[in-house]
C-alpha cells in the first residue's frame, strides 16, 4: 500500500494511513486489490474518519471483482469508477480464491503482445479530498505513476512547468489517461506482427500454416473492442455526471471545474482512438484472410485454365490417333510410304494453330506476380 498526501507544490509518501486530512491538498490512498482484501477494516475507518463516509458494500465487491467490466457509478458523497487496463502485466489472484496466488494462464498461440496484455480492472473511489484506487498486485502504472509524481516536485520538474494534481478527480484522470496510453504505445507493435501474417498470406511462394494464431489474434482483438466499448461507456458517464456538479463560486475552483472537463474529454479522446486502431487491426486481419482466399482461387482458377488449354490443344491430336487406330484394312494413306511424316505435320500444324490461336486469346498467358 503507497499513501501521498499532495500539496500544491509538494508530495509527501508515507507507509501509515492518515489520520486526518492535510491543511491543504489531498490524499491518494493507492492499495493492491489483496490488501484491500485483507485491510478492508481499516481502510474503511480510515476513510469514515477523513471523509465521513465509508464504501458501500457492493462498490467494495465491484473494486473486488477481477472480472468486473469498465463502468460508472456514484453515490451523494463519492464517485466510484473502474476501468480495465490494457498494458502488459502480471495478473492478480483469482476471483475465487480470493487472496491466493492466481491460477498458471491458459497456454494460447497469437501475437506475444497479445500474451502478454492484461486487461485487470483499476478502481478508482473519488472523495472530496481523498482518492482510493484499487490495482492490481506489482501494478506497474501505480508505481510508474508515483514515481512521476514523485519527480514532479523536483526544480527541474517546475522550471518545465508541470502541475500537480489538483484534486482526487484531476489525479483520476490522469491515471486512466496514463492507462490509455499505455496501449498505444503496445500497438506497434501488435500491428508488425499482423503486417508480418499480412506478408506471408499473400506471398504466392509461402504457405500459411499459423492459422490457429491468426484466430487467436482475432478473437482477442474482438474482446480488446468490447473492453474499449466499456471504457468509453464509462468515462462517458463520468462526463455526463460532472455536468451535474455543483458551479463553484470561485474564479479559481471554476478554473479547476473547466480544467476537468477538458481532461475528461481528452480521455474520452483517447480512448476512442484506441478503438480505431483496435477495429482497424481487426479489420485488417479480416481483409488479409479474404485477400488470401481471393488469391488462391485466383491461382486455382489460372491452373485450372491452362490445363483446360493444354487438353483443348491435345483433343484433336487424339482424335488423329484414334482415326489412324481404328482397325480397317483398307484406309486412305495406311500404306502409303510418306503418310507417317504427313500425320506428323498434319499434328504439329494442328497443336501450333491451336496454341496461337490460346496465346493470343491469353488462355496461356503467364500470370505476373
Amino acid at each position: 500500500m503507497r499513501i501521498f498526501t499532495i500539496g500544491s507544490h509538494s508530495v509527501v509518501e508515507t507507509d501509515a494511513l492518515p489520520a486526518q486530512l492535510p491543511a491543504s491538498g489531498f490524499i491518494w490512498i493507492a492499495c493492491a486489490r489483496r490488501e484491500l482484501e485483507a485491510s478492508q477494516p481499516q481502510i474503511q475507518a480510515t476513510l469514515q474518519t477523513l471523509c465521513g463516509t465509508q464504501l458501500v458494500d457492493l462498490h467494495v465487491s465491484d473494486l473486488l471483482n477481477h472480472q468486473l467490466p469498465s463502468h460508472y457509478d456514484y453515490t451523494s458523497q463519492y464517485d466510484i469508477l473502474v476501468f480495465r487496463r490494457l498494458a502488459a502485466g502480471p495478473r492478480d489472484t483469482d476471483p475465487d480464491h480470493p487472496g491466493e496466488p492466481p491460477p498458471p494462464p491458459v497456454r494460447r498461440s497469437g501475437p506475444p503482445v497479445l500474451k502478454r496484455l492484461d486487461t485487470s480492472p483499476v478502481g478508482f473511489a473519488v472523495f472530496d479530498r481523498v482518492l482510493l484506487t484499487v490495482h492490481p498486485s506489482d501494478c506497474a502504472v501505480r508505481d510508474a505513476y508515483a514515481a512521476r509524481l514523485l519527480n514532479a516536485t523536483s526544480a527541474e520538474a517546475r522550471a518545465a512547468g508541470t502541475r500537480l494534481p489538483a484534486n482526487p478527480a484531476d489525479l483520476m484522470l490522469r491515471i486512466v489517461n496514463q492507462m490509455v496510453d499505455g496501449y498505444l504505445e503496445l500497438r506497434r507493435e501488435l500491428t508488425r506482427q499482423l503486417d508480418h501474417w499480412q506478408t506471408e498470406l499473400l506471398n504466392p511462394r509461402t504457405r500459411f500454416n499459423n492459422w490457429s494464431s491468426m484466430l487467436d489474434a482475432r478473437l482477442s482483438l474482438h474482446h480488446l473492442d468490447e473492453i474499449c466499448e466499456d471504457q468509453r461507456a464509462a468515462v462517458q458517464d463520468w462526463i455526463d455526471a460532472l455536468e451535474t456538479w455543483a458551479t463553484p463560486d470561485t474564479p479559481a475552483g471554476q478554473r479547476e471545474r473547466e480544467l476537468l472537463k477538458v481532461r475528461s474529454r481528452d480521455v474520452l479522446e483517447h480512448i476512442e482512438r484506441v478503438v480505431h486502431h483496435v477495429r482497424r487491426l481487426e479489420q485488417s486481419a479480416e481483409t488479409a484472410v479474404q485477400m488470401h482466399f481471393s488469391v488462391q482461387s485466383n491461382r486455382t482458377n489460372d491452373i485450372m485454365r491452362t490445363l483446360t488449354a493444354l487438353t483443348a490443344i491435345f483433343l484433336p491430336l487424339n482424335l488423329i490417333t484414334g482415326f489412324f487406330g481404328m482397325n480397317f484394312e483398307f484406309m486412305p494413306l495406311v500404306h502409303h510410304q510418306a503418310a507417317f511424316w504427313w500425320t506428323v505435320a498434319l499434328m504439329v500444324a494442328v497443336a501450333a494453330g491451336t496454341g496461337l490461336v490460346f496465346w493470343r486469346k491469353r488462355y496461356l498467358a503467364r500470370t505476373g506476380r
